[in-house]
Protein backbone atom coordinates (compact mmCIF):
# COMPACT_ATOMS: atom_id res chain seq x y z
CA UNK A 1 0.00 0.00 0.00
CA UNK A 2 2.92 2.66 0.80
CA UNK A 3 4.56 1.58 -1.99
CA UNK A 4 1.71 1.99 -4.36
CA UNK A 5 0.65 5.50 -2.66
CA UNK A 6 4.22 6.87 -3.78
CA UNK A 7 4.36 5.38 -7.34
CA UNK A 8 0.77 7.07 -7.95
CA UNK A 9 1.55 11.15 -8.41
CA UNK A 10 -1.03 12.35 -10.82
CA UNK A 11 -3.83 14.82 -9.60
CA UNK A 12 -5.83 16.28 -12.74
CA UNK A 13 -8.65 18.64 -12.98
CA UNK A 14 -10.50 18.48 -16.24
CA UNK A 15 -12.09 22.05 -16.14
CA UNK A 16 -14.68 22.52 -18.85
CA UNK A 17 -16.91 25.42 -17.46
CA UNK A 18 -19.18 27.73 -18.16
CA UNK A 19 -22.01 29.87 -15.91
CA UNK A 20 -22.97 26.93 -13.97
CA UNK A 21 -20.74 23.89 -15.21
CA UNK A 22 -19.29 21.81 -12.16
CA UNK A 23 -15.42 21.26 -12.69
CA UNK A 24 -15.07 17.23 -12.87
CA UNK A 25 -11.68 15.78 -12.31
CA UNK A 26 -11.37 11.50 -13.18
CA UNK A 27 -12.71 9.17 -10.67
CA UNK A 28 -10.46 5.82 -12.37
CA UNK A 29 -8.72 5.27 -8.94
CA UNK A 30 -10.84 3.45 -6.58
CA UNK A 31 -10.47 5.53 -3.10
CA UNK A 32 -10.54 2.36 -0.57
CA UNK A 33 -7.65 1.17 -2.53
CA UNK A 34 -5.30 4.09 -1.60
CA UNK A 35 -6.42 3.79 2.19
CA UNK A 36 -5.69 1.69 5.39
CA UNK A 37 -8.49 2.30 6.83
CA UNK A 38 -12.23 2.29 5.82
CA UNK A 39 -13.67 4.41 3.15
CA UNK A 40 -17.85 4.60 3.60
CA UNK A 41 -20.64 6.18 2.05
CA UNK A 42 -24.26 6.50 2.84
CA UNK A 43 -26.30 4.84 1.13
CA UNK A 44 -30.34 4.40 0.19
CA UNK A 45 -30.91 0.48 -0.88
CA UNK A 46 -34.00 1.98 -3.04
CA UNK A 47 -31.20 3.84 -4.82
CA UNK A 48 -28.40 0.55 -5.17
CA UNK A 49 -31.82 -0.91 -6.58
CA UNK A 50 -33.13 1.32 -9.27
CA UNK A 51 -29.96 3.72 -10.18
CA UNK A 52 -26.99 1.93 -11.96
CA UNK A 53 -24.48 4.93 -12.11
CA UNK A 54 -25.20 5.60 -8.06
CA UNK A 55 -24.80 1.65 -7.35
CA UNK A 56 -21.25 1.83 -9.78
CA UNK A 57 -20.00 4.51 -7.63
CA UNK A 58 -21.00 2.53 -4.25
CA UNK A 59 -19.61 -0.51 -5.53
CA UNK A 60 -16.27 0.91 -6.68
CA UNK A 61 -15.29 3.88 -4.63
CA UNK A 62 -16.42 2.62 -0.87
CA UNK A 63 -15.73 -0.45 1.32
CA UNK A 64 -17.48 0.69 4.04
CA UNK A 65 -21.34 2.14 3.96
CA UNK A 66 -23.96 3.34 6.41
CA UNK A 67 -27.68 3.13 6.09
CA UNK A 68 -28.62 6.16 5.77
CA UNK A 69 -32.26 5.79 7.33
CA UNK A 70 -32.74 2.07 7.00
CA UNK A 71 -31.61 1.06 10.38
CA UNK A 72 -33.24 3.62 12.05
CA UNK A 73 -35.81 2.59 14.60
CA UNK A 74 -39.01 3.83 12.88
CA UNK A 75 -37.82 1.50 9.81
CA UNK A 76 -36.94 -1.42 11.95
CA UNK A 77 -39.67 -1.24 14.53
CA UNK A 78 -42.73 0.35 13.23
CA UNK A 79 -45.12 -0.87 15.31
CA UNK A 80 -44.30 -2.40 19.14
CA UNK A 81 -42.65 -5.68 18.87
CA UNK A 82 -43.69 -6.02 14.94
CA UNK A 83 -39.95 -5.79 13.74
CA UNK A 84 -39.27 -5.63 10.01
CA UNK A 85 -36.23 -6.31 8.57
CA UNK A 86 -36.59 -6.98 4.83
CA UNK A 87 -35.13 -3.91 3.31
CA UNK A 88 -32.04 -3.41 5.95
CA UNK A 89 -31.71 -7.55 5.30
CA UNK A 90 -31.58 -6.38 1.45
CA UNK A 91 -28.61 -3.59 2.05
CA UNK A 92 -27.02 -6.24 4.43
CA UNK A 93 -26.91 -9.00 0.88
CA UNK A 94 -26.14 -6.22 -0.64
CA UNK A 95 -22.78 -5.21 1.54
CA UNK A 96 -21.99 -9.38 1.74
CA UNK A 97 -21.93 -10.13 -2.04
CA UNK A 98 -20.09 -6.65 -2.80
CA UNK A 99 -17.44 -6.75 0.23
CA UNK A 100 -18.46 -3.77 1.84
CA UNK A 101 -18.10 -3.21 5.53
CA UNK A 102 -21.29 -1.47 7.21
CA UNK A 103 -21.35 0.50 10.01
CA UNK A 104 -24.71 0.50 11.32
CA UNK A 105 -26.97 3.53 12.08
CA UNK A 106 -28.23 4.50 14.40
CA UNK A 107 -30.09 2.26 17.72
CA UNK A 108 -30.96 5.24 19.40
CA UNK A 109 -32.35 8.86 18.27
CA UNK A 110 -34.81 11.12 19.46
CA UNK A 111 -35.57 11.91 15.42
CA UNK A 112 -37.38 9.27 13.45
CA UNK A 113 -38.77 7.46 16.26
CA UNK A 114 -42.16 5.26 15.23
CA UNK A 115 -45.10 7.02 16.55
CA UNK A 116 -45.71 4.17 19.15
CA UNK A 117 -42.50 5.17 20.85
CA UNK A 118 -43.02 8.58 21.14
CA UNK A 119 -46.05 7.98 22.54
CA UNK A 120 -45.20 5.17 24.43
CA UNK A 121 -46.70 5.25 27.82
CA UNK A 122 -44.89 3.31 31.00
CA UNK A 123 -42.85 4.27 34.16
CA UNK A 124 -39.15 4.09 34.37
CA UNK A 125 -38.67 0.06 34.07
CA UNK A 126 -41.16 -0.42 31.42
CA UNK A 127 -39.36 2.61 29.22
CA UNK A 128 -35.68 1.13 30.10
CA UNK A 129 -37.49 -2.69 29.05
CA UNK A 130 -38.49 -1.20 25.79
CA UNK A 131 -34.81 0.36 25.24
CA UNK A 132 -33.47 -2.97 25.43
CA UNK A 133 -35.80 -5.07 23.54
CA UNK A 134 -35.60 -2.81 20.76
CA UNK A 135 -31.71 -2.42 21.28
CA UNK A 136 -31.24 -6.05 21.86
CA UNK A 137 -33.65 -7.17 18.78
CA UNK A 138 -31.67 -5.41 16.27
CA UNK A 139 -28.26 -6.10 17.27
CA UNK A 140 -28.72 -9.82 17.78
CA UNK A 141 -30.65 -9.80 14.32
CA UNK A 142 -27.46 -8.53 12.18
CA UNK A 143 -25.12 -10.20 14.64
CA UNK A 144 -21.37 -9.74 13.07
CA UNK A 145 -22.63 -8.76 9.36
CA UNK A 146 -22.91 -5.45 11.37
CA UNK A 147 -19.02 -4.58 12.49
CA UNK A 148 -20.02 -1.50 14.29
CA UNK A 149 -22.94 0.59 15.46
CA UNK A 150 -24.13 3.99 16.26
CA UNK A 151 -25.51 3.27 19.69
CA UNK A 152 -26.82 6.69 20.44
CA UNK A 153 -26.89 9.86 17.90
CA UNK A 154 -26.89 13.44 19.39
CA UNK A 155 -27.72 13.24 22.64
CA UNK A 156 -25.74 16.72 23.89
CA UNK A 157 -27.13 19.86 23.14
CA UNK A 158 -24.21 22.09 22.05
CA UNK A 159 -23.77 23.93 25.60
CA UNK A 160 -22.97 20.82 27.02
CA UNK A 161 -26.56 20.11 28.37
CA UNK A 162 -27.73 16.70 27.90
CA UNK A 163 -30.75 16.66 25.64
CA UNK A 164 -33.94 16.61 26.91
CA UNK A 165 -35.23 13.43 24.66
CA UNK A 166 -37.81 10.96 25.39
CA UNK A 167 -34.72 8.75 26.72
CA UNK A 168 -33.75 10.92 29.23
CA UNK A 169 -36.92 12.44 29.88
CA UNK A 170 -38.11 8.79 31.17
CA UNK A 171 -34.89 7.30 31.99
CA UNK A 172 -32.77 10.13 32.80
CA UNK A 173 -28.89 10.17 32.06
CA UNK A 174 -28.39 6.22 32.55
CA UNK A 175 -30.38 5.65 29.55
CA UNK A 176 -26.66 6.58 27.32
CA UNK A 177 -24.70 3.78 29.85
CA UNK A 178 -27.58 0.83 29.34
CA UNK A 179 -27.73 1.52 25.80
CA UNK A 180 -24.31 0.66 25.50
CA UNK A 181 -24.87 -2.34 27.75
CA UNK A 182 -27.39 -3.70 26.45
CA UNK A 183 -25.76 -3.71 22.56
CA UNK A 184 -22.73 -4.98 24.13
CA UNK A 185 -24.68 -8.31 25.79
CA UNK A 186 -26.61 -8.66 22.61
CA UNK A 187 -22.90 -9.17 20.24
CA UNK A 188 -19.56 -8.39 22.05
CA UNK A 189 -18.29 -8.61 19.29
CA UNK A 190 -19.48 -5.18 17.58
CA UNK A 191 -17.41 -1.85 17.48
CA UNK A 192 -19.45 0.78 19.57
CA UNK A 193 -19.81 4.53 18.86
CA UNK A 194 -21.68 7.70 20.08
CA UNK A 195 -22.71 9.97 17.07
CA UNK A 196 -22.82 13.89 17.27
CA UNK A 197 -22.53 17.41 14.86
CA UNK A 198 -20.60 20.04 16.09
CA UNK A 199 -18.23 18.21 18.67
CA UNK A 200 -15.74 20.18 16.54
CA UNK A 201 -17.16 23.48 16.56
CA UNK A 202 -18.74 23.66 20.19
CA UNK A 203 -16.06 23.35 22.60
CA UNK A 204 -18.08 23.23 25.36
CA UNK A 205 -20.02 20.08 23.81
CA UNK A 206 -16.82 18.46 22.86
CA UNK A 207 -15.59 18.79 26.55
CA UNK A 208 -19.07 17.48 27.75
CA UNK A 209 -19.36 14.45 25.60
CA UNK A 210 -15.76 13.67 25.50
CA UNK A 211 -15.85 13.46 30.00
CA UNK A 212 -19.20 11.34 29.75
CA UNK A 213 -17.78 8.66 27.45
CA UNK A 214 -14.35 8.46 28.93
CA UNK A 215 -15.72 8.10 32.46
CA UNK A 216 -18.21 5.37 31.28
CA UNK A 217 -15.20 4.30 29.85
CA UNK A 218 -13.40 3.91 33.07
CA UNK A 219 -16.41 2.32 34.59
CA UNK A 220 -15.97 -0.52 31.86
CA UNK A 221 -18.78 0.38 30.00
CA UNK A 222 -17.70 -0.77 26.26
CA UNK A 223 -17.92 2.62 24.20
CA UNK A 224 -14.99 1.79 21.64
CA UNK A 225 -15.64 5.20 19.39
CA UNK A 226 -16.34 8.43 18.92
CA UNK A 227 -18.12 9.59 15.69
CA UNK A 228 -17.99 13.12 14.00
CA UNK A 229 -19.91 13.98 11.69
CA UNK A 230 -18.10 17.38 10.34
CA UNK A 231 -21.09 18.74 8.37
CA UNK A 232 -19.02 21.91 7.16
CA UNK A 233 -20.65 25.07 6.69
CA UNK A 234 -18.70 28.33 5.37
CA UNK A 235 -15.75 28.47 7.72
CA UNK A 236 -17.21 25.97 10.55
CA UNK A 237 -15.72 24.59 12.17
CA UNK A 238 -12.68 26.01 11.48
CA UNK A 239 -9.75 23.58 11.14
CA UNK A 240 -7.70 24.69 14.42
CA UNK A 241 -11.39 23.23 15.96
CA UNK A 242 -10.86 20.19 14.08
CA UNK A 243 -7.47 19.31 14.97
CA UNK A 244 -8.18 20.00 18.37
CA UNK A 245 -10.82 17.86 19.06
CA UNK A 246 -9.28 15.38 17.15
CA UNK A 247 -6.17 15.30 19.00
CA UNK A 248 -8.95 15.27 22.03
CA UNK A 249 -10.56 12.76 21.17
CA UNK A 250 -7.45 10.68 20.03
CA UNK A 251 -5.85 11.32 23.86
CA UNK A 252 -8.35 9.59 25.44
CA UNK A 253 -7.45 6.44 23.19
CA UNK A 254 -11.26 6.16 21.53
CA UNK A 255 -11.34 4.89 17.74
CA UNK A 256 -12.53 8.19 15.27
CA UNK A 257 -15.22 8.03 12.86
CA UNK A 258 -15.31 10.93 10.49
CA UNK A 259 -19.31 9.44 9.97
CA UNK A 260 -21.28 12.28 8.16
CA UNK A 261 -19.20 14.59 5.61
CA UNK A 262 -20.73 16.72 3.93
CA UNK A 263 -19.05 20.70 2.65
CA UNK A 264 -21.80 23.32 2.00
CA UNK A 265 -21.31 26.07 -0.74
CA UNK A 266 -24.44 27.76 -0.61
CA UNK A 267 -23.57 30.58 2.08
CA UNK A 268 -27.13 32.59 1.51
CA UNK A 269 -30.61 31.01 0.76
CA UNK A 270 -30.86 32.08 -2.45
CA UNK A 271 -29.43 33.57 -5.55
CA UNK A 272 -26.58 31.07 -5.26
CA UNK A 273 -23.75 31.39 -8.11
CA UNK A 274 -21.71 28.34 -8.37
CA UNK A 275 -18.46 29.13 -9.38
CA UNK A 276 -14.99 26.98 -10.27
CA UNK A 277 -13.26 28.85 -6.96
CA UNK A 278 -16.14 27.59 -4.90
CA UNK A 279 -15.37 23.87 -6.08
CA UNK A 280 -11.86 24.22 -5.38
CA UNK A 281 -12.66 25.58 -2.56
CA UNK A 282 -14.25 22.86 -1.54
CA UNK A 283 -12.13 20.27 -2.60
CA UNK A 284 -9.40 21.67 -0.59
CA UNK A 285 -11.43 21.20 2.32
CA UNK A 286 -11.90 17.79 1.81
CA UNK A 287 -8.34 17.27 1.48
CA UNK A 288 -7.66 18.93 4.74
CA UNK A 289 -10.11 16.79 6.54
CA UNK A 290 -8.28 13.54 5.30
CA UNK A 291 -5.17 14.51 6.41
CA UNK A 292 -6.18 15.80 9.62
CA UNK A 293 -7.70 11.92 9.69
CA UNK A 294 -4.29 10.78 8.78
CA UNK A 295 -2.79 12.42 11.99
CA UNK A 296 -4.55 9.99 14.03
CA UNK A 297 -3.02 7.31 15.52
CA UNK A 298 -3.77 3.87 12.62
CA UNK A 299 -4.63 1.77 15.31
CA UNK A 300 -7.67 4.34 16.00
CA UNK A 301 -8.77 5.34 12.95
CA UNK A 302 -12.47 3.58 12.19
CA UNK A 303 -13.00 5.47 8.78
CA UNK A 304 -14.27 8.39 6.98
CA UNK A 305 -17.80 8.72 5.60
CA UNK A 306 -19.21 10.92 3.17
CA UNK A 307 -23.03 11.64 3.89
CA UNK A 308 -24.33 10.63 0.24
CA UNK A 309 -23.26 9.90 -3.11
CA UNK A 310 -24.17 13.23 -5.29
CA UNK A 311 -25.55 16.81 -4.52
CA UNK A 312 -29.18 14.77 -5.66
CA UNK A 313 -29.01 12.90 -2.29
CA UNK A 314 -27.88 15.27 0.12
CA UNK A 315 -30.42 16.16 2.65
CA UNK A 316 -29.28 19.55 3.19
CA UNK A 317 -31.23 21.40 0.18
CA UNK A 318 -34.89 20.03 1.58
CA UNK A 319 -33.84 20.48 5.30
CA UNK A 320 -32.23 23.74 4.71
CA UNK A 321 -34.88 25.23 2.18
CA UNK A 322 -31.82 26.20 0.15
CA UNK A 323 -29.55 25.47 -3.12
CA UNK A 324 -26.54 23.50 -2.16
CA UNK A 325 -23.77 21.16 -3.80
CA UNK A 326 -22.22 19.73 -0.99
CA UNK A 327 -21.03 16.41 -1.92
CA UNK A 328 -18.14 14.96 -3.96
CA UNK A 329 -20.41 13.79 -7.01
CA UNK A 330 -22.63 16.29 -9.19
CA UNK A 331 -26.36 15.76 -10.26
CA UNK A 332 -25.46 13.51 -13.91
CA UNK A 333 -22.77 11.36 -11.13
CA UNK A 334 -19.74 13.18 -12.15
CA UNK A 335 -16.74 13.85 -10.22
CA UNK A 336 -16.09 16.99 -8.53
CA UNK A 337 -13.25 18.55 -7.12
CA UNK A 338 -13.87 17.44 -3.32
CA UNK A 339 -13.78 13.79 -5.19
CA UNK A 340 -10.14 14.90 -6.11
CA UNK A 341 -9.11 16.28 -2.89
CA UNK A 342 -10.13 13.22 -0.67
CA UNK A 343 -8.24 11.20 -3.81
CA UNK A 344 -5.22 13.94 -2.98
CA UNK A 345 -5.54 13.72 0.67
CA UNK A 346 -4.91 9.85 0.25
CA UNK A 347 -2.16 9.91 -1.86
CA UNK A 348 -0.21 12.43 0.62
Amino acid sequence: MKIQKSLIFLFFFVISCTKNDIPTCDDDMTLFSLADFPIGVAVSPFELEENSAYRQIVVEQFNSITPGSTFKPDALQPNENDFSFEVADSLVAFANQNGKWIHGHTLLWHNQLPSWMNSFSGDKQQWIDMMETHIKMVVSHFGNQVESWDVINEAFEDNGDFRENIWYQNIGKEYLKLAFEFAHEANPNTLLFYNDYSIAAKAKKCEAILNHFKTLKNEGIPVHGIDLQLHIYNSTPSDNSIKNAVEAIADEGFLIHFSEIDISLNLVTDNMRLTDNKLQKQGQRMQFLVDVFQTIPQSQQHGITIWGISDLDSWIPSFFGREDYPLMYDNEYHPKPMYCGFREGLLN
